[in-house]
């Protein structure tokens, strides 16, 4: 009888406590094999560019795409002579000018880059475009937001979900992509590796490498004025530290600014911090209202975020376009106007077709 008892006790201690309790068991087992399928986060480059395209299509959705063609082959020239001295230049890049006066520019993974109207107004030259999309084309080369995804582990899936649905899983993944995006996510380290890599990509083409300091520059200078979360990089040690390094990182190595070609296409000129069209929270789209100051409180949490990007500079609002308001607390925040810049109403992508010659005789001009 004691060795049948010794058994019966082995085996209640070997069996996994979900086959001893049943349908609730059952449903723990699922939540460790989805929490194990999300700490791995061993997905596919197929994957990561169904990923990224599903996160494009929120922040078109979100922002409306310029339906100017001359515009998108333009950026999108500039973007392939960046993206064919990345080391995942093979990836099926995509260029997108967003329709909004806010400045902004974001990375989805999978190669789907966006930057906005505003942020072609505020810049100069070829090289400062350049700066601008090296340093996102590095966050999709070095997959920053597949990494920062491991890192917060915040994906919620539901309990009818298993690690076996895959497709339901990417879902999730992109809804969380998404926000990480807009809210810009990405720690001190992954912004300071895409400004490294990306000047890199700059020189590589034949650029200044000093672009995307000026730019940042002349972004900080034109937000000094205005709410802090709106003037980053005018306001914080960290900007400063940041522009430094741009510039030293790019002061070894000459290259071209390419200033008559960028203004002899791109027309569109800066608006005023003060007469962008936003949206706030419950407004259902109605533009020109401003955000209320901050709380103390959250004012105090905000300042203890890491990263210090162009989108941390400008901070997006994670609603779509059917509802045009901010997030939770968005409002609330006090965040400047770019963030909460309104966009167009159409997220239709603009077909761009280059020749192997055209992009020779682009490259050319690179002098």
């Amino acid at each position: 009888m004691k060795v049948w008892i010794g058994i019966i006790a082995l085996l209640a201690v070997s069996t996994p406590a979900f086959a001893q309790l049943g349908a609730i068991g059952k449903r723990v087992q699922q939540a460790q094999e989805r929490k194990q399928q999300f700490d791995d986060l061993n997905i596919t480059e197929e994957e990561e560019i169904k990923l990224g395209a599903d996160v494009s299509a929120k922040i078109r959705t979100r922002f409306g795409v310029a339906q100017d063609a001359a515009v998108h082959k333009y950026v999108t020239l500039v973007g392939t002579t960046l993206t064919d001295q990345s080391t995942r230049a093979k990836l099926p890049w995509t260029f997108i000018v967003l329709d909004t006066d806010g400045v902004n520019a974001f990375a989805a993974p999978g190669g789907f880059v966006h930057i906005t109207r505003g942020a072609l107004a505020l810049i100069k030259s070829e090289a400062e475009l350049a700066g601008v999309l090296g340093h996102e084309i590095a966050h999709v080369a070095q997959k920053h937001t597949v990494n920062a995804l491991r890192k917060a582990k915040g994906v919620q899936i539901g309990t009818s979900e298993t690690s076996s649905n895959r497709g339901v899983f990417l879902g999730a993944l992109a809804n969380r992509a998404y926000d990480m995006v807009l809210e810009n996510s990405f720690d001190r380290g992954d912004e300071l590796d895409a400004d490294k890599e990306g000047i890199l990509l700059v020189q590589k083409a034949g650029y200044a490498g000093t672009g995307l300091s000026e730019f940042l520059a002349r972004l900080a200078e034109r937000n000094k004025t205005q709410a802090e979360k709106n003037g980053l990089f005018a306001s914080h040690p960290e900007t400063q530290e940041r522009i430094a390094k741009v510039k030293q990182l790019a002061a070894s190595k000459p290259g071209a600014v390419v200033a008559a070609r960028y203004t002899a296409t791109i027309k569109y000129t800066p608006t005023d911090l003060t007469s962008i069209a936003t949206v706030v929270e419950g407004s259902a789209g109605l533009a020109g209202a401003k955000p209320p100051p901050p709380k103390p409180e959250e004012k105090k949490a905000e300042e203890k975020k890491k990263g210090f990007g162009l989108s941390n500079l400008t901070k997006s609002t994670t609603a779509g376009k059917n509802e045009q308001q901010v997030s939770a607390s968005g409002g609330a925040r006090g965040v400047g106007a770019d963030r909460m810049a309104k966009g167009g109403d159409n997220p239709n992508t603009v077909k761009v077709a280059i020749s192997p010659a055209e992009t020779a005789a682009f490259r050319k001009g690179i002098v």
